[in-house]
């Protein structure tokens, strides 16, 4: 039969990520589940305590529709998660809400930015990636406090693509790795979420 493969038993599935739901995509949930993530899925309100008490090894924030800006309760929740240190990503309003939780601003861009072939280039290792994405507000690289810092810009129009907290293993990016059929090259992002969570669980047991 067609469809979606197989979904692993539990016990195969030895990371247990709790990932927010601000209108995930299938695709990139299951870029985690192949990864080996166990995943609860809780809505956008859902409060720190309560994910907290989950005992998450990592937080995934999802993408979503519009201004990041009103989110005060996933911009909060954040915050408190970033007093631990449980691994977070977010991709697209995941990144952005990532960004104002540690002191960015985010701007309205005059275009945005829509479709499946966007360059953008990775600055730490200096390759570029072609990435999907849709999105009509950014973060404003010129608002980032010290502890975060620039890792992918987009090569369209020099926006804001990537970044990571210097002292936290906290990380986002703007695209959505998952566009299939499409562009895989952001792949290695969940490869990172993943080093970074077996790192946590090293120093955390």
């Amino acid at each position: 039969t067609g469809g979606l493969p197989e979904a692993k038993k539990e016990d195969e599935l030895p990371f247990h990520v709790v990932a927010y739901d601000f209108g995930a995509k299938r695709n990139i949930l299951r870029m985690l589940v192949d990864r080996g993530c166990r995943l609860t899925i809780v809505p956008a309100q859902t409060s720190a305590e309560d994910v907290l008490k989950m005992n998450p090894d990592g937080i995934f924030l999802s993408n979503g529709p519009g201004d990041p800006a009103p989110c005060d309760y996933a911009i909060t929740a954040i915050q408190k998660f970033l007093e631990t240190d449980i691994p977070v990503f977010g991709i697209c309003l995941g990144h952005q809400l990532l960004a104002l939780a540690s002191g960015a601003k985010t701007v309205k861009m005059k275009f945005g930015h829509h479709g499946g072939n966007h360059p953008v280039k990775d600055v730490e290792k200096n390759v570029v990636m072609i990435t999907a994405q849709n999105h009509g507000f950014a973060v404003d690289e010129a608002t980032l406090p010290a502890n975060l810092r620039v890792t992918h810009k987009s090569l369209f129009d020099g926006t804001l693509q990537g970044i990571h907290r210097t002292d936290k293993p906290a990380f986002s990016f703007q695209g959505h790795p998952e566009a299939s059929p499409g562009p895989h090259d952001a792949a290695p992002l969940f490869d990172h979420f993943i080093e970074l969570i077996e790192q946590y669980r090293k120093t955390a047991n």
